[in-house]
């Protein structure tokens, strides 16, 4: 797959850089039974107050349920199809088992259509094969990878993330993260070979606001450019550029103050990220 460029025949294809998808199925249509509409919060709670800022909008989607248990265990999968996924960087592999059922995966970088994988507690090192971390060995790169056994993958599933297993100890696998975090998980943990897909995903620019509103994504104002009572770094005269460090609106230190707040799970994290 590679990167297309276009003609600036108006603005908004003038900088428009995007995928030519020709690493996908044209002619494959989303399995119906794994869709499920996507309702729209716009960043509001359950008593309907903005809590996460700047969301709305966006392009009606359809949600693809996603397999990141990859709960049928020793039964081969042939992968059908790779499919788009708008709810997400990487793409989706249809798989179809071999009892004749039907499952999303995120698909690693170099899985074909017709590819056999399986997932099972220990099998071969192949591309798109989920096993246990006690018998992966270091240096492979993983994704989809368990924090808690069964629960499902929650690290390493956004395009060209992966993992790596740098040492084991005792009931504990020493994993290095996208982020550079090292971090302590267990053996037990489900994780899939190879690195996840569509590696060039960063190299895409939108071209114009409006493709972003189809994320859903809302323009943002400076703070500079409120009112005084709006914003902390509001007011003055002129174009004023604040008078004091970044601060959020309720007075938080943008740059560089750590908000983390301390988990059961610190324990576990040998090398912080930088």
């Amino acid at each position: 797959m590679g990167i297309k460029s276009y003609k600036p025949t108006s603005a908004g294809k003038r900088w428009l850089k995007g995928f030519d998808f020709k690493d996908l199925d044209k002619n494959a249509k989303p399995e119906k039974s794994l869709l499920v509409p996507l309702k729209k919060h716009g960043g509001r709670n359950s008593h309907g107050r903005v809590t996460s800022r700047r969301k709305g909008g966006g392009h009606k989607q359809k949600l693809r349920i996603i397999d990141f248990v990859r709960e049928k265990r020793d039964i081969t999968a042939k992968v059908i199809s790779i499919q788009y996924d708008p709810s997400r960087t990487g793409r989706v592999a249809l798989l179809e088992y071999s009892d004749g059922d039907k499952r999303y995966i995120v698909s690693p970088l170099g899985l074909r259509v017709n590819d056999e994988i399986i997932a099972a507690s220990s099998t071969e090192i192949k591309i798109g094969n989920a096993m246990e971390l006690r018998h992966i060995p270091p240096g492979i790169p993983i994704c989809n990878v368990e924090m808690k056994k069964g629960k499902g993958a929650q690290i390493a599933r956004s395009a060209g993330n992966s993992c790596t297993i740098m040492a084991k100890e005792g009931n504990y696998a020493h994993v290095r993260l996208p982020s550079g975090e090292v971090r302590l998980i267990s053996i037990d943990c489900f994780a899939t070979v190879g690195q996840i897909g569509n590696v060039e995903n960063d190299a895409i620019r939108l071209g114009k606001a409006g493709k972003s509103r189809y994320l859903g994504v809302v323009p943002r104002s400076r703070g500079v450019a409120k009112n005084p009572i709006d914003h902390p770094m509001g007011g003055g005269e002129g174009k004023s550029s604040g008078g004091r460090h970044p601060t959020t609106p309720w007075g938080k230190c943008t740059k560089g103050l750590k908000t983390r707040k301390a988990k059961p799970s610190d324990k576990l994290i040998i090398k912080r990220r930088k």
